[in-house]
């Protein structure tokens, strides 16, 4: 009796250990669309419903051969520009194929853009020739630089700055000073409504006020999602961190930020699927 007892228990522990390996699998394999609706006064009416859709942290990350199951989504996503957030390679398992192959795809769904995330700044020479086949693939590299896109006689100002772990030619003593200065000599002295690509979340502070849109990953979603708590954990922000995912609004600037699509130091996640970002713009009466 004991012995059968003993059995029961212990098919019991198996049988739920290998339900929660599956659903944890599941769960890093289920790529989703996750729509955000951003209003605002500001933005110029030729721009009304105008989708961007944002990858970030793809660490090298494969759906699929060839990543068919991502680029199959991202179709589906109905992009107007596609904004790439960062962290496109691995600096532990770094491979640059992987990422130019998807790049080449995307810009074939629509006008590509990129800013470099911290991961890129550790492999110097591997980062060069991502950068080069970027150009090549057709995407917009926006390093600490800004562009125009107009409709009819519309334009806004979409802006990219360096993680600042690059540090580049600025010497600070924090990265938020990096940061900060970075913006002061990137944003053009106009009156479009700007959208920021930017890896880190971190520093709203210094983006608010400044930008209308922020768009940033970096924190995994904050790897582990507690439900009723949050994220457990996010790169810069440490545990519990503020800006993990979701929509945050200071003021006038509203930062959205992704989860993200591939994982790092962590090679799962738990409660927080990868997912595709659709930031889609709508006019509100002045």
């Amino acid at each position: 009796m004991k012995t059968k007892k003993k059995f029961i228990i212990h098919a019991t522990i198996v049988s739920i250990l290998i339900l929660l390996i599956i659903w944890i699998a599941y769960g890093n394999t289920d790529l989703e669309i996750y729509k955000y609706n951003v209003k605002s006064e500001d933005i110029p009416s030729e721009f009304d419903n105008f989708r961007i859709v944002q990858i970030s942290d793809l660490h090298n990350a494969e759906f699929g051969e060839n990543n068919e199951k991502l680029l199959s989504i991202l179709k589906q996503a109905d992009a107007d520009i596609i904004t790439i957030t960062g962290d496109m390679i691995d600096s532990r398992n770094t491979n640059v194929d992987t990422a130019l192959s998807f790049a080449k795809e995307a810009v074939k769904i629509a006008p590509t853009y990129y800013v470099n995330g911290n991961h890129e700044s550790r492999v110097p020479e591997e980062y060069e020739k991502l950068k080069q086949g970027l150009i090549d693939s057709g995407v917009t590299i926006l390093e600490n630089k800004s562009v125009d896109i107009t409709l009819g006689d519309e334009t806004i100002t979409l802006i990219g700055i360096n993680d600042p772990t690059f540090r580049m030619e600025l010497v600070d003593d924090t990265m938020e000073q990096n940061i900060a200065h970075q913006l002061v000599n990137v944003i053009p002295d106009n009156d479009n409504y700007k959208v920021l690509l930017a890896h880190r979340p971190e520093y709203f502070d210094v983006y608010a006020g400044q930008i209308d849109l922020v768009l940033s990953g970096h924190a995994h979603g904050g790897q582990f999602i507690i439900p009723f708590v949050g994220g457990f954990v996010a790169p810069g922000q440490g545990f519990f961190p503020e800006y993990y995912e979701g929509s945050h609004i200071k003021g006038n600037t509203e930062l959205i930020v992704s989860r993200g699509i591939g994982n790092s130091i962590i090679p799962f996640r738990i409660n927080n699927k990868p997912e595709i970002i659709v930031a889609e713009l709508t006019k509100i009466a002045d």
